[in-house]
């Protein structure tokens, strides 16, 4: 199935921009006929509407989770939105946060027209 052209892609779909940097998450959701999961791991990359996470765990495209930033203890519920490439024993997951929540992983996000300097 192709994107329709007018469709926005990648980095032109973001409502916000991406900071890559690792915080430490516990993810707790339910395993694919296996129950519930808690597993902890690192962000990849945050945003101000969710992040990237490596999951040994197993989930689906849609797939509510709750997040807790192991920081300040705080929880957030989300939903999976992009399944990516497998790197090891885990995937790529990108979550996306059910509530606007933009200081959940407390940080500045630069703002929408900033441009990361070319060398």
């Amino acid at each position: 199935m192709s994107t329709p052209p007018s469709a926005p892609t990648g980095a032109a779909r973001r409502r916000s921009q991406r900071v890559f940097i690792q915080t430490k998450v516990t993810v707790y959701g339910q395993a694919h006929g296996k129950g519930d999961f808690q597993e902890e791991t690192n962000t990849l990359a945050v945003n101000a509407h969710g992040g990237l996470v490596l999951l040994v765990s197993a989930v689906s495209h849609g797939q509510r989770l709750v997040l807790t930033n192991l920081i300040t203890n705080e929880d957030i519920e989300c939903r999976v939105v992009f399944l990516g490439p497998r790197q090891g024993d885990g995937m790529q997951v990108g979550v996306e946060f059910l509530k606007p929540s933009p200081n959940f992983w407390r940080i500045s996000f630069p703002p929408e027209d900033w441009k990361a300097a070319t060398p």
